[in-house]
């Protein structure tokens, strides 16, 4: 099985030496790949000492990143990891066990459960952004995923290369674990040991303004895939006030078999209509979403003929 390391870098000169001899240890047969996003520091000289295959994306975001990297790089076995040392190389077999043994299409690396990230993080509001994402996922799509953030990670090739990366930054993460929830990938989580950044390694992640984006983007996720929720959601906000803004003039009504409060009346059946409206706009773009996800799995069983069609051809021509 080819094994492929995969590790975004911008400006990890103090780490990035360390990550690849590390894993180079680990896993002497993989292929370890270090994707520069233009560091103004020595990141890339030393990665290449250390024995990656360097290359650069010129488009800022780790999103970007991990997309040149997943339709660039050939390996049955993908582990992403970032680099900046926080994670241990020497866990990564139990990473990649479920995917060698075909019981899982993405492993996760969660940090969470046994508590060492919040041991070792230094930045509370990291927390909170953590625990909000992850408890607003497991609610809105149904699931019991631990760490929904990390950035240490073992894929399938199946995984990867039908995973349309539509990401830009730090955001990615989030849309690979919806990604996988909605189209019911094979997920697993192993536990890992997490560590804090050395002295003098400085995090990329702007707390305020990338969890902002990921909240945007996970909300954005839930509007494609589950637009009938998402919608019904927002029209029972709307007939809620209307209800409230309507009920002096119903009673009014009821009483008085004339409505004095024009304005407000007319407004509260506005609200409703708007709410009525909502929720069949949900309806058709369920069925819209519905239509995709079968085509979307249509195109999988395509793949996987495919391969095994590309698998069969050396044994015929024996």
């Amino acid at each position: 099985m080819k094994i492929a390391i995969l590790i975004p870098c911008y400006n990890e000169e103090l780490t990035v030496q360390k990550v690849v001899q590390d894993f180079r240890k680990e896993l002497p047969e993989a292929q370890i790949f270090v994707y520069d996003n233009n560091s103004t520091d020595q990141t890339a000289e030393l990665a290449r000492k250390a024995g990656a295959f360097v290359r650069r994306e010129p488009r800022q975001g780790k999103g970007n990143v991990v997309r040149s990297m997943f339709r660039d790089v050939e390996a049955e076995v993908y582990v992403m990891v970032d680099g900046d040392d926080t994670y241990p190389a020497e866990e990564v077999h139990r990473l990649i066990e479920p995917v060698l043994k075909g019981e899982a299409d993405m492993v996760i690396g969660d940090r969470l459960s046994n508590g060492t990230y919040f041991a070792q993080n230094k930045r509370s509001f990291h927390d909170f952004g953590n625990t909000l994402v992850r408890r607003l996922i497991n609610r809105l799509f149904h699931s019991q995923i631990q760490d929904i953030m990390t950035g240490y990670r073992a894929f399938s090739r199946f995984f990867v290369k039908n995973m349309p990366v539509m990401s830009e930054g730090f955001q990615i993460e989030t849309e690979m674990s919806i990604f996988a929830l909605v189209h019911r990938f094979r997920l697993a989580e192993i536990p890992i040991t997490y560590r804090d950044r050395p002295a003098g390694s400085v995090s990329k992640l702007n707390t305020f303004r990338d969890g902002f984006r990921v909240l945007i983007t996970l909300f954005d996720l839930y509007k494609e895939f589950r637009p009938l929720y998402f919608f019904v959601l927002i029209a029972a906000v709307f007939a809620l006030s209307g209800l409230l803004i309507g009920f002096p003039a119903i009673l009014e009504f009821i009483q008085l078999r004339y409505v004095y409060k024009l304005p407000s009346a007319v407004l509260a059946a506005s609200l409703w209509i708007i709410a009525f409206l909502l929720v069949f706009l949900g309806i058709i773009l369920d069925s819209q979403a519905n239509r995709s996800k079968k085509d979307f799995e249509y195109q999988l069983n395509q793949y996987l003929e495919r391969q095994k069609k590309d698998r069969s051809v050396p044994s015929e021509r024996k």
